[in-house]
């Protein structure tokens, strides 16, 4: 992934906390016709080894696991896309005092890199499914949904369809492109412009901006 300077994260519990809050990732792998690319929602066990482990399942049918069991020492790649938004040049102060600025678009993403293992376990499948289900029930209203609510047969039938992937992660990047490397009055505009129509990214900007302020300040 390309990485200018500004826009490098490299921080374990942002990695990891980018991951739960956008869990569907896109899973590439290598076969003889080449890349295979799947998106599934993943599980983080982040105390799984020195960066964690992902947990998922995908349908038997998907011919993407069968290529990675026989190619097992081949690593996988799984991409963890955050929020992301479209930046026009009218924010920016450097519009108004030279014109010379073009749009971009900010976004924060996560790559992972490991070598990925194919489960074919009833018990491991029903354990996934249930805290998959119970990761993302959690708190809804007006009531949670159980994988027990369903007809314990037709969970069965459904898990029998289904075949689960363990990934050690042995490499994670990320990038936050958030306007770190605009002036600072730009980045304020950013800031203000986004505040009603994507709010989560101007937070992401804002704090962003904070921390590459106090790095100037320490002059790193």
């Amino acid at each position: 992934m390309y990485q200018p300077p500004h826009h490098v994260e490299d921080r374990l519990e942002v990695f990891h906390a980018l991951i739960r809050a956008h869990p569907l990732g896109l899973l590439v792998s290598a076969g003889p016709q080449g890349p295979t690319a799947n998106a599934l929602p993943f599980l983080l066990d982040a105390d799984a080894g020195p960066k964690g482990r992902l947990r998922a399942h995908m349908a038997r049918a998907n011919g993407q696991w069968r290529e990675i069991a026989a190619s097992p020492d081949t690593p996988v790649l799984v991409i963890f896309q955050g929020v992301d938004t479209y930046i026009t040049p009218s924010w920016y102060a450097t519009k108004r005092e030279t014109g010379k600025v073009v749009p971009t678009w900010n976004y924060a993403m996560v790559q992972a890199r490991g070598r990925a293992r194919v489960v074919d376990d009833r018990d491991w499948l029903a354990a996934q499914i249930d805290e998959l289900t119970r990761s993302h029930e959690n708190g809804r209203k007006p009531e949670e949904w159980h994988v027990t609510d369903a007809p314990a047969s037709y969970i069965e039938a459904q898990i029998k369809g289904i075949i689960g992937l363990e990934i050690e992660i042995v490499e994670l990047q990320g990038k936050w492109k958030v306007s770190q490397n605009r002036p600072a009055a730009d980045r304020a505009g950013v800031v203000a412009g986004l505040a009603d129509e994507a709010p989560e990214m101007a937070e992401l900007v804002r704090r962003y901006s904070d921390e590459r302020d106090a790095k100037d300040r320490r002059g790193s």
